[in-house]
């Protein structure tokens, strides 16, 4: 990026000109991401930027420049959330980066299938598993929206593991921990005891390489990929969480809007019962749920 001769006179002339340089990379939504930097920049929420902007607040050349670097990474096609080290979900604030996948608005309605199953328990203390937590997201929705259920997050990835530790420990939720270990083998000492195994596993198929940069060079093959039809990970989940649950307990898995149909066939050879799949809020396959 170019920088002008004189930098702008203001949060507005900022924020135009940043849009401008993301919009030209490609960068969806780029007068969000704007916003978001800046305020990153100033310590600031979006809703403050957007009155410093109509305001027409002075910036100094100090964040000029500090913004300028950020922007350059984000027009790279750098994660915004690698950018600024954080990532929203639900009601958390998620610290997040390399090593991690980033976790997306879409879950957010999937852990819904979990934690209403979990309220739903008549127990004092229901027991809840993610296999495969990454950030720590999916396990501390639970967590801190289950207050009385005991959360157990399960990951093989030495990087992804770090992340979910750290959040975990940032949160206080004291009923969350996380294990770090192979999902085939996760939690013997749970073995028939557990209420609800939730799961976002890696799902796309091989050879559909994502087409956005932010995914393809950004997040973990691991989290990405699934095998020549996406679905590896899943089979071994079925019997992983066949073996954690009780009888009447709650599967619920995240997958491609595409592979509902031969999902619920996997979980109903495998002699899962009531296999369903639901939809998002953008009406695409997006969760199936299955009673043990």
């Amino acid at each position: 990026m170019t920088p002008p001769d004189f930098p702008p006179a203001s949060v507005s002339d900022l924020l135009d000109e940043t849009v401008g340089v993301l919009r030209r990379a490609g960068v969806p939504d780029p007068e969000v991401d704007a916003e978001l930097l800046l305020g990153h920049v100033l310590g600031e929420g979006r809703g403050r930027i957007q009155a410093l902007a109509l305001m027409g607040s002075p910036v100094s050349e100090d964040v000029v420049a500090r913004l300028r670097v950020l922007v350059e990474r984000r027009a790279a096609r750098e994660p915004l959330q690698h950018i600024t080290g954080r990532a929203p979900f639900r009601s958390l604030d998620l610290a997040v980066g390399p090593g991690v996948f980033v976790p997306r608005p879409e879950t957010e309605q999937v852990v819904q299938f979990a934690i209403d199953a979990l309220r739903a328990v008549p127990g004092p203390e229901p027991i809840g598993v993610d296999l495969g937590t990454g950030s720590g997201a999916i396990a501390l929705a639970m967590a801190t929206e289950v207050p009385h259920a005991r959360i157990l997050a399960v990951e093989n990835s030495p990087e992804a593991f770090v992340w979910a530790r750290r959040n975990v420990a940032e949160s206080g939720a004291e009923n969350a921990r996380v294990v770090f270990g192979d999902l085939a083998d996760a939690l013997p000492e749970l073995d028939g005891q557990v209420d609800v195994v939730i799961s976002n596993p890696p799902y796309i198929p091989a050879a559909a390489v994502p087409r956005d940069p932010e995914v393809r060079l950004f997040d973990p093959p691991a989290a990405l990929y699934g095998g020549e039809d996406g679905l590896d990970v899943v089979r071994v989940l079925s019997h992983v969480a066949r073996r954690l649950l009780h009888p009447g307990g709650t599967l619920v898995l995240e997958h491609g809007e595409l592979q509902g149909e031969q999902i619920r066939g996997i979980l109903t050879a495998d002699g899962w019962r009531a296999a369903a799949t639901h939809r998002d809020l953008t009406t695409r396959d997006r969760t199936t749920t299955a009673v043990r």
